[in-house]
């Protein structure tokens, strides 16, 4: 039995990591004043935030379920079983579209895992089915552990700037005009579904401290007898900082030298229209 791997391209995959891969990703349609382009095939990152930064009313979409059931389609000639691995559920209608058609037109051929992922964990779900399918596991096999341990993942993101949170009216004029003038930097979580604050500070330092802190607290808690097995990884990812990402993984690295580090990958465009270049993330995920 073969089963092929198919994510988009939220998980930070490109087209051509994917052929060396050998799976199969999605490009996800960006809108830009009204136009539509596709992530990693008509836009590039560096060409997203120059339209970001430039004022343009820049939103993210659904890729079409058509385009999406005519790869599964393609895939089954030469495959038995599919495990599409979408963007988490609470941040995106995808995955809900993209289950109803593997239910009603795919089933048992195609499962769509809701394991509520994002980003670099999300990467982390690809890995561990590719590692999965190596040690011989089925479709189903696959599906159940990647299913069981959805909750099994933090992420803590630093946003550099209001403005697109404002923008997205995630803020009001008034809180957003505030926080602008104190210079606060919240600090957001993803804890399964969705994005919600979780603290507010002054300084890129302290927005550090205070992720290492949060993620030690779940590294000494509910990440506790997973991290005693070996079982747990860390990863940075960020909106178009690099360098400043660099660091913070050495951070990370040396305040937990026990965890295997995985990436350092730029955050999915779904996320970065919403809170804009500057960002700082890491995530503790499970691993296969």
């Amino acid at each position: 039995m073969k089963t092929a791997i198919v994510t988009d391209s939220n998980s930070g995959i490109t087209q051509s990591m994917a052929k060396e891969m050998g799976i199969y990703v999605v490009p996800m349609p960006v809108l830009i004043d009204g136009e539509q382009y596709f992530e990693d095939i008509s836009l590039t990152q560096e060409q997203f935030y120059e339209k970001l930064k430039s004022d343009a009313q820049v939103s993210t979409s659904q890729p079409s379920a058509f385009d999406v059931g005519e790869l599964w389609t393609k895939l089954l000639n030469e495959y038995d079983k599919i495990i599409h691995i979408p963007m988490s559920s609470g941040l995106s209608e995808t995955c809900h579209t993209l289950a109803h058609l593997a239910e009603t037109e795919y089933a048992g051929k195609v499962y769509v895992i809701d394991n509520q992922r994002i980003s670099i964990t999300m990467r982390q779900s690809v890995t561990d089915a590719q590692r999965m399918l190596a040690d011989g596991k089925s479709a189903e096999e696959i599906r159940d552990f990647l299913m069981e341990t959805k909750m099994q993942s933090s992420i803590y993101i630093m946003v550099d700037t209001l403005k697109y949170l404002k923008k997205g009216g995630r803020l009001t004029p008034a809180v957003a005009a505030i926080g602008t003038l104190l210079k606060i930097k919240p600090v957001l979580q993803i804890q399964g579904e969705k994005l919600d604050q979780f603290a507010k500070v002054r300084k890129i330092a302290d927005a550090k401290t205070t992720m290492i802190n949060a993620i030690r607290h779940d590294m000494e808690t509910r990440f506790k007898d997973l991290r005693a097995r070996g079982k747990m990884t860390l990863a940075v990812a960020h909106t178009q900082n690099f360098e400043e990402a660099e660091i913070f993984a050495d951070e990370i690295k040396s305040a937990f030298p026990d965890v295997e580090f995985t990436y350092i990958d730029p955050l999915s465009l779904s996320v970065s229209c919403h809170i804009g270049p500057g960002a700082l993330a890491v995530a503790a995920t499970i691993r296969y």
